[in-house]
Parts: structure tokens; sequence; C-alpha cells
């Protein structure tokens, strides 16, 4: 990708998991995300595809929110078979009240997949077999367990064809 064409690409928002639950996830995705297509940490897509000219002022709102607004609590909730893969569904209306803000802030700029609320998940397996993915969540039930934990910030990243460059990160601070 050029760099003219790098500066067109669409912007990502993701939620920031805390480090351990971060890790465990990455340790899941390293082992069942076939290697060839994990081009990515785990994580959380709060939006897929803003467009690459509201960078600066995405920058300044998630700067900003992050700075008002205390870490998210959320819960890890179950196992969510995406077919063809295998993600945690993750329950927070604290990060989907922060993901309305920042979509009333960029209203008429969203993409369809991105004027829905989403199904907050992080994916530790994609492009597998149904089978593949079955026999994964299967392994998972008997050791899965909800869990509660706290939404550690935001990050901004440029699409890349496949890769993401990471543009920044703000940690929630705010007082609860």
């Amino acid at each position: 990708m050029t760099e003219q064409s790098a500066a067109r690409a669409p912007l990502i928002v993701t939620a920031t998991l805390p480090a351990t639950l971060q890790g465990w996830a990455e340790g899941l995705r390293r082992a069942h995300f076939p290697p060839e297509r994990n081009h990515l940490a785990a994580h959380v897509t709060l939006f897929h595809a803003l467009p690459a000219m509201v960078e600066q002022e995405a920058r300044e709102l998630l700067s900003r929110l992050c700075a008002e607004t205390p870490p998210r609590p959320a819960r890890l909730e179950k196992i969510m078979n995406l077919g063809g893969g295998t993600a945690f569904a993750i329950a927070s209306p604290a990060m989907i009240d922060v993901r309305h803000a920042i979509a009333d802030r960029f209203h008429g700029l969203l993409t369809g997949q991105d004027s829905h609320a989403p199904r907050l998940h992080v994916t530790v397996q994609n492009k597998v077999t149904a089978a593949e993915a079955r026999t994964l969540q299967a392994a998972l039930a008997a050791q899965f367990h909800p869990r509660d934990f706290a939404f550690a910030g935001l990050e901004l990243h440029r699409y890349l064809g496949g890769p993401w460059e990471k543009l920044g990160a703000w940690t929630f601070r705010g007082r609860r």
C-alpha cells in the first residue's frame, strides 16, 4: 500500500482489554487462529471503518472521552459461534454508551455496518471450518466461566489491507 493510499484507508476504533484478559485472549488466538491470517492482536472492535478524513477529530474525541470516563465495566459472558470461528461475547452497556457518543459525533459518516450497535466480542478463531470451530467451542466450554472486568481504554487504528497501523491509544482516567 502506498503512503497516499494508506492516508485514505479507513479508521478502526477498538476498546482496550485489561492486560490479563488481553494476554489470555492472545494465547487462545495464537493457538487457534490460522497463522497465515493472524495479523492482529486480540481486540474488541467498536467501529470498522470511519473515514480517514476524520483522523484528527477522532484522536481528539477519543482522548477527551478517555480523560473524562472511568474504566468501563463489562462481563465476558459466553462462547460465541461465528460459524467459521469462535469468539467470546462481551456484555457492557457502559461501553455501548461510549460507542454511542462516538457514533453521535460521526453521524452521517458511518458505514451501514457501523450504524448499528455491535455485538461486542473478542475473536480467538476465524476462517476455519464449522467443524473445527465447534470442536474448539466444546473444548472451551469445559473450562469457561463468565467473568467481570473493566475495559481499560480506546485505540485508533488505520486499516492496511490486513494488518493495522496503530495510530493512538488512550486510557480511561475519569473518576468513578
